[in-house]
C-alpha cells in the first residue's frame, strides 16, 4: 500500500488556511452548506403545512440523497470537460435560481418536490468539481488531505449548527422566509468562488463527444479499474452501515424509554466522535502514520455498534456511537490513496462518482436498517449491522491489500485509464 515517506512532517491545519485560494473555497462550502441545512428543514415543514402529510414531508428529505446517483452518473463528465471555476459558479447560481422558484407562492408541492430533485442532482457535480479543483489549490500531498478533512469537519460540525439555526430561524420567519437564506447563500458561494480562485483550463479535451457519453465512459473507466474500484467501495461501504443507529435513532428512544433529549443527545454523538478522530488525525499525525491506519481502522470501525446487542442505556450507547464516529478517520489516509490512483484527466469524473456513490449507499443503508427493524427488535438491527458491516468492510480491506501498488504493480498503459 502507500506510503507518505517516513521523514514527512504533518504539514498542519494552519498551512492549508494559509493558502488564499483555499480560505475562499473553505468560506463558500461553509454557506452554503448552512444554506442547504436550512432549507431542507425549512422546506420540509412547508409540505407539511401544504399538504399534511408525513408522508410527503418524509420525502423531502429523502430527495437530498436519491437524485445523486443521477447527477453523479449522467453529468459527471462537466467536471472534467469545463474549468472548474466556471462549473462551480454556475452549479450555485443554478441551484440558487431553484430555490428562488421555491418562494413563489404558485408553485405547487410537485414542482417544490422536483426542484429539490434538481437541487440534489447538481449537488455531487458541484462536490466532485470542487475536490479535484483542490488538487489544483493544494497540490495532490498532505494539504489536499487536510483540506478535504476540514471541509468533512465542516460538514458535520454544519449539519448539528444548521439545524439548531434552522429551527431558531423558523420561530421568527414562515418556512418561505427562512428558504430566502439559502438563496443569498448560494450567491454569496458563487461570488467568493468566482472572485477567489484562479481561473484554469479544463482537465481533459471536450472534443466532440456527447456529455452523457462522456460522463458514462468516464464511470467505466473508474469502476473498470480494480484498485480505484476497492478504493470506492473503502470509501462506500462501511458508511452503508454505520447510518444504522442514526436511521434508527427514534425508534430506539421509543424502545428504551428514554426522553426526548436523548434523540438528540443520539444524533450528535456520531459527528461529536467523527470530528474530534479527524481533528486528532489531521493535526497530531504524520502522513504515513495516517497511511498505517487506514485499513486497521476501516476493519474495526463498526466493532462498537455491537454493544447495541444488550440494549445499552443512553451513556453506553452515546459512547459507542462516538467511537464508531471515530473510526471514520481512516478516510483521512484513504484520500491520498485515491489522489495517487486516479490519474489527472479522470479525477473530475472520479471523485463525483465517488460523492454520489457514497450519498446514494447511505440512503439505502438508512432504507435497509428500517425495513429490518419492522421485523427485527431495533437493537438487534443496529448490532447486526455492526457485526455484518464488519465482515463486509474486512473483504474489502483484503481487496484493497491485493490491489496495492507494491504488491501487484501495474505497467503504465496498461489500466485503461491513459490517453484519455
Amino acid at each position: 500500500m502507500p506510503h507518505a515517506p517516513a521523514t514527512t512532517p504533518p504539514a498542519g491545519y494552519r498551512a492549508v488556511f494559509a493558502v488564499t485560494e483555499f480560505r475562499a473555497v473553505f468560506a463558500a462550502h461553509l454557506l452554503s452548506l448552512l444554506g442547504v441545512v436550512v432549507s431542507e428543514l425549512a422546506l420540509t415543514v412547508l409540505v407539511y403545512d401544504l399538504t399534511g402529510s408525513p408522508l410527503l414531508s418524509a420525502l423531502t428529505f429523502a430527495l437530498g440523497m436519491l437524485p445523486y446517483v443521477i447527477g453523479g452518473t449522467l453529468f459527471a463528465g462537466v467536471a472534467d470537460r469545463y474549468p472548474a471555476r466556471r462549473v462551480l459558479v454556475v452549479c450555485d447560481l443554478v441551484c440558487a435560481a431553484c430555490v428562488a422558484a421555491m418562494l413563489a407562492p404558485a408553485t405547487p408541492v410537485a414542482g417544490l418536490l422536483a426542484l429539490r430533485c434538481l437541487v440534489a442532482a447538481i449537488a455531487p457535480v458541484f462536490t466532485g468539481t470542487r475536490m479535484a479543483a483542490l488538487t489544483d489549490i493544494l497540490g495532490e500531498g498532505d494539504l489536499y488531505v487536510l483540506g478535504r478533512s476540514l471541509l468533512r469537519i465542516v460538514s458535520q460540525s454544519a449539519m448539528l449548527i444548521g439545524f439548531g439555526a434552522g429551527g431558531v430561524l423558523l420561530t421568527v420567519l414562515s418556512p418561505r422566509g427562512a428558504i430566502t437564506v439559502t438563496v443569498v447563500t448560494f450567491l454569496c458561494s458563487a461570488a467568493l468562488l468566482r472572485f477567489g480562485t484562479r481561473n484554469r483550463p479544463a482537465r481533459a479535451r471536450s472534443g466532440s463527444t456527447p456529455l452523457l457519453r462522456e460522463s458514462l465512459s468516464g464511470a467505466r473507466l473508474v469502476l473498470g479499474d480494480r484498485r480505484i474500484r476497492a478504493l470506492l467501495l473503502l470509501f462506500w461501504l462501511p458508511p452503508m452501515f454505520v447510518v444504522a443507529p442514526e436511521a434508527l435513532a427514534a425508534p430506539y428512544v421509543a424502545e428504551t424509554g428514554a426522553g426526548p433529549a436523548a434523540l438528540g443527545l443520539l444524533l450528535c454523538a456520531m459527528a461529536v466522535g467523527h470530528v474530534g478522530a479527524e481533528l486528532f488525525v489531521g493535526s497530531a499525525l504524520r502522513p504515513r502514520t495516517r497511511s498505517r491506519i487506514v485499513l486497521p481502522v476501516a476493519a474495526a470501525g463498526l466493532l462498537p455498534l455491537v454493544v447495541y446487542a444488550v440494549r445499552p442505556g443512553l451513556p453506553l450507547a452515546l459512547a459507542a456511537l462516538a467511537l464508531a464516529g471515530m473510526g471514520a478517520a481512516y478516510v483521512i489516509g484513504l484520500d491520498q490513496w485515491f489522489v495517487d490512483a486516479v490519474p489527472p484527466e479522470l479525477r473530475g469524473r472520479a471523485m463525483t462518482l465517488l460523492t454520489a456513490g457514497l450519498m446514494t449507499i447511505q440512503g439505502a443503508g438508512m432504507a435497509l436498517a428500517g425495513l429490518a427493524a419492522e421485523f427485527l427488535p431495533v437493537h438487534h438491527v443496529v448490532a447486526g449491522a455492526g457485526i455484518i458491516g464488519t465482515a463486509v468492510a474486512l473483504l474489502v480491506v483484503a481487496e484493497v491489500r491485493r490491489t496495492a501498488p507494491d504488491r501487484c504493480p501495474i505497467p503504465k498503459g496498461e489500466t485503461g485509464l491513459t490517453g484519455i
